[in-house]
């Protein structure tokens, strides 16, 4: 679901602790309501904080197990949501606020968070000036003077700092009658686009494959059922000991010894009924003789010829795995859509399933294009590349089970791309290649997609991985990836492998996210998700630490080859501070 962030202007406050942010803005609040502004207040607190008190319902309520508590009275309401696994997403707590009764938004705290701000600066703090390394920044407040083009004004002039937050909002309302509405929303258009709406856009176009197939359970690993599992049998199919020991009767607890008359082995039953004063030795996973119900373990037992004695207290029905306990017959196993892994195999064979349906091979045709690009294996021509990223789409697709159906590299001719293109399309669930669809390019495979119809050539607020064309032909989806070779894998992962898993059957898949903590300063550009290569770590204390390959250059295809995760800063952060969280995406499987 895409986060509708409030269409307000949005101005924060930025300072070192000791400078006075809270005081200035208690002073400041009262003459900007006076003119009528209607203003909200988002204060990040560094440290934990309760807006409760002890003893009050809502408190009690909270520490009882509410997740949320929503309080209301006659004058207010309070919603307290708790967060302990991760802080919640600034962008996400911007959408909490009732844009519809508000007319600006200001943010106390949130530094490293890329946003306008004022920087608050008072000289007696002793602090570095923020502004010179916060492009954010664009407006200075301060008990001194600094050379920058920067408007400044006094920290202590109120009504100077109250002006320049009236005419900020004041030109944003400007601006946004100018604009049209696809500039001023949310909204999605082929120049702007989200990595969440990118995804989105293209899950709602693919759909799932509806053949199926019958495999053996050996050739299973990977591939994903077409239909539901129910159990044929009972598991346990029997009652069975859980222990090595001697089994008995749970109404014959009283006896000083007991007469064995037999011993089970797995695999093996006693015919006979377990009558009062007898037991029978039993291994674990044998079959409970009838009538015995209680099996006390072997350690707790002393055998002197046929008579055993027990050095225990004993409950009914101790140590016995009854029949069905774990999966009743007639009861389901697994939906359609599960991927299945070795886990799934070992169950399969469990209940005695020799093979199993499954959804048939997705087939993807991948070429690359351009006179300049050249098979490896042969001595190279001059002014060529060798052809990486079909090699790099598919080590990918194998990974994912699919069927690859590679057309090889097509020549610089608009009329050899298109009927390869139809000819993918007509042998293929999906077609994808790389470069040649950045905005603007004049490249062959673009001319041939734009004969084709139905393509849009986006640009992606990421990086690396910004151009990304995506439609369809002949029905059949198509990606034109980035030419880059990092670029290749990120948008993969980020775009393809969701619409393929979603293809193979595979619903509602979210890849693995973790928190970590960041091993070195991290910097992303305002607006865009930025996905860094990286390498994470266990350190002494049990936390995983993470930090980039080096350069991040989108060709440096070794930087990705050394990295075990992607380092995933959102588009409202412009730094992380060494020692702050940050998202990496597991790649282990993956690539």
């Amino acid at each position: 679901m895409t986060i509708q962030k409030p269409n307000l202007p949005l101005l924060g406050f930025a300072a070192y602790s000791g400078t006075g942010k809270t005081t200035l803005l208690e002073a400041l609040l009262p003459k900007l309501t006076e003119t009528g502004l209607r203003i909200g207040v988002l204060k990040h607190a560094h440290h934990n904080f309760d807006v409760d008190k002890p003893g009050k319902d809502s408190y009690r309520l909270r520490k009882a197990g509410a997740s949320q508590m929503l309080i209301s009275s006659r004058y207010r309401h309070a919603m307290m949501a708790e967060t302990p696994d991760s802080e919640a997403d600034f962008e996400y707590l911007l959408t909490r606020f009732d844009s519809e009764q508000l007319d600006v938004i200001l943010v106390e705290g949130c530094k490293n968070i890329a946003f306008p701000k004022i920087e608050l600066h008072r000289e007696e703090v002793g602090k570095p000036w923020l502004y010179p390394n916060d492009d954010n920044i664009i407006a200075i407040a301060a008990d001194s003077k600094v050379s920058s083009p920067l408007p400044q004004m006094d920290i202590n002039d109120l009504n100077a700092i109250r002006d320049f937050i009236l005419d900020y909002v004041t030109t944003y309302a400007s601006n946004k009658s100018n604009q049209p509405v696809a500039a001023c929303c949310d909204t999605l258009s082929p120049a702007f686009v989200s990595v969440t709406q990118g995804r989105e856009k293209i899950l709602e176009a693919v759909s799932r494959l509806q053949e199926t197939e019958a495999v053996a359970i050996t050739n299973s690993y990977g591939r994903v059922l077409g239909g539901d599992i129910i159990s044929p049998v009972n598991v346990p199919q029997y009652t069975n000991s859980a222990m090595d020991g001697y089994a008995i009767r749970g109404d014959d607890l009283d006896q000083d010894n007991y007469h064995v008359v037999a011993e089970v082995l797995a695999g093996y039953h006693y015919e006979k009924p377990v009558e009062p004063g007898q037991a029978v030795k039993i291994m674990t996973g044998a079959p409970m003789p009838a009538q015995a119900d209680t099996v006390i373990m072997r350690e707790q037992a002393t055998q002197e010829g046929d008579s055993v004695t027990f050095d225990a207290s004993i409950k009914a029905g101790q140590n016995v795995r009854q029949a069905g306990e774990d999966l009743a017959l007639g009861a389901p196993v697994f939906t359609q859509g599960t991927r299945i892994e070795s886990p799934e195999m070992g169950m399969l064979a469990s209940l005695g399933f020799g093979q199993c349906d499954v959804v048939r091979k997705l087939k993807v045709a991948i070429f690359s294009t351009g006179d300049e690009v050249q098979n490896p294996g042969a001595e190279q021509k001059p002014n060529t590349i060798y052809d990486s990223n079909r090699f790099t789409l598919r080590g990918l697709l194998q990974k994912l089970g699919c069927e690859i159906i590679d057309l090889g590299i097509i020549e610089d001719d608009e009329d050899k791309m298109v009927s390869a293109l139809e000819s993918a399309a007509t042998q293929a669930d999906l077609v994808m290649t790389s470069g040649g669809v950045s905005v603007g390019d004049a490249d062959y495979i673009k001319l041939a997609l734009d004969r084709l119809g139905q393509i849009d050539f986006w640009r992606i607020n990421m990086r690396p991985g910004r151009p990304l064309a995506f439609g369809k032909i002949n029905d059949k989806p198509f990606f034109g990836l980035p030419g880059n070779p990092v670029a290749v894998m990120v948008s993969f992962i980020n775009f393809v492998e969701p619409a393929i898993r979603k293809m193979q059957g595979q619903m509602d898949w979210q890849p693995l996210k973790v928190n970590a903590i960041a091993a070195e300063s991290l910097r992303s550009r305002q607006g865009r998700t930025e996905f860094s290569r990286g390498v994470y770590t266990m350190n002494t204390q049990g936390q995983l630490e993470v930090r980039t390959t080096g350069k991040q250059g989108s060709g440096i295809l070794r930087s990705m080859s050394e990295a075990n995760c992607l380092i995933e800063i959102s588009p409202a952060v412009d730094t992380v501070k060494v020692g702050e969280m940050v998202t990496v995406i597991p790649l282990q499987g993956r690539v």
